[in-house]
């Protein structure tokens, strides 16, 4: 028996954002990243639309880009102080993936960390408050997943949550808000929600629910992506509904193992002065997994059916994910995502050195190998994978060489 589980409500388009001035309750919280959402006024709209609604409200603000285990718990502690019965959370994954955790400690203050990355293993939520999500960026799609990503900074490791409880009960898809997102922020978000999609339309949890989002989200997103990061603000638009739609397949089917690799290396090299950003790590790590998953013959021809759907040509599905590759490899090159890690800078840009230094890569690669593999988005993964063929697939990801085996 397969599941298919989304928000009740998703309010999608322009001017989405007044629907919460409909909400009903006593007290929200809202949960906000860095100040882009105040900058642009979105936030002071926001209260303003909740207090109308005649609810009291506090905020947790200043959440941190891939959000520590730390800065869960202490939030935790003040919604549990001030006791809403909505939680809203907006802004990107960052925000909206710690204010799921957050929820979780509110409604549950015993459970620890641990107790929350046990895959589908949460009690039943909802006991205390809802949730709505609030989309400002076009990639993550938390708005509308089972999903959060947290990160253990003791560890270098991000954390994937993964359970229908974190699922929001209403999503706000206002493109408003992605329309204020930096090129950079554009790029690395689109090429996730990519990857969301592709990995999710080849997973062994993809059904007949779930596959016409996936490939109607990669050929917007091919379509879109571009012109959005070169400032198209329809295309913009367009891009916002696309990933979200990439969000509803991959929280249904699940992903695979370029999310695994995406999640272990990320924090990985802080010590080094900066974080793999997720969304470039995908787009890196995307072709090469596209390249060891087709060795396997029942994802080859899926592959083969995106690169269909896509109208890339060729006359054999071997030659159709060689397009496919190639593809994607374009997007990366006009996007300014680097090809591989060796070429990965600081900025996130690519450089002829990356910041990361062959010798500590090598050093930690057995590690990062064995946490990517045990990794919960490795079981939905196409073609099974060893610790060996993973530190072997992740040096095809550094030295972007050809994946042979």
């Amino acid at each position: 028996m397969h599941r298919f589980t989304l928000p009740r409500d998703i309010y999608h388009g322009k001017g989405a954002l007044a629907v919460l001035k409909e909400f009903k309750g006593k007290r929200a919280i809202v949960c906000v990243g860095g100040g882009s959402m105040k900058k642009f006024g979105f936030l002071d709209r926001i209260m303003d639309y909740l207090k109308s609604a005649g609810m009291e409200t506090a905020l947790i603000e200043g959440i941190e880009p891939d959000p520590s285990v730390e800065t869960v718990m202490h939030g935790a502690e003040k919604m549990i102080e001030f006791q809403p019965d909505w939680i809203v959370a907006v802004g990107g994954g960052s925000p909206i993936d710690a204010a799921k955790a957050m929820w979780i400690k509110y409604e549950y203050p015993e459970t620890t960390f641990e107790d929350m990355c046990k895959v589908f293993g949460l009690p039943k939520l909802r006991t205390k408050a809802r949730f709505c999500a609030v989309s400002s960026t076009s990639g993550t799609a938390t708005e509308v997943t089972a999903f959060s990503v947290i990160t253990d900074y003791a560890k270098g490791i991000k954390y994937p949550l993964a359970d229908f409880e974190i699922t929001p009960d209403v999503a706000i898809v206002d493109p408003e808000l992605a329309e204020t997102m930096p090129p950079k922020l554009v790029a690395h978000t689109g090429m996730d929600a990519m990857t969301h999609a592709v990995e999710a339309f080849v997973s062994t949890a993809h059904t007949a629910y779930t596959d016409p989002l996936a490939v109607f989200a990669v050929k917007m997103i091919r379509r879109d992506l571009v012109g959005s990061y070169q400032g198209d603000m329809e295309k913009r638009d367009s891009m916002h509904d696309a990933q979200c739609m990439a969000g509803m397949s991959f929280s249904n089917a699940l992903l695979g193992i370029v999310h695994s690799m995406a999640h272990k290396t990320g924090a990985a090299f802080a010590d080094f002065g900066a974080h793999i950003i997720h969304g470039a790590a995908n787009a890196m790590y995307l072709p090469k997994v596209i390249a060891f998953n087709a060795k396997d013959p029942v994802a080859l021809k899926r592959y083969g059916e995106l690169a269909d759907y896509m109208n890339l040509g060729g006359s054999s599905d071997q030659e159709k994910v060689q397009l496919l590759i190639a593809e994607l490899r374009k997007m990366n090159d006009a996007l300014n995502i680097p090809q591989c890690i060796k070429n990965y800078g600081a900025d996130s840009l690519p450089c002829e050195k990356g910041f990361i230094p062959e010798e500590v890569f090598r050093e930690r690669l057995h590690d990062i190998a064995a946490n990517a593999v045990g990794d919960a988005c490795t079981g939905s993964n196409p073609r099974k994978i060893s610790v060996a063929e993973m530190e072997k697939l992740l040096l095809c990801c550094y030295y972007d060489t050809e994946v042979d085996f």
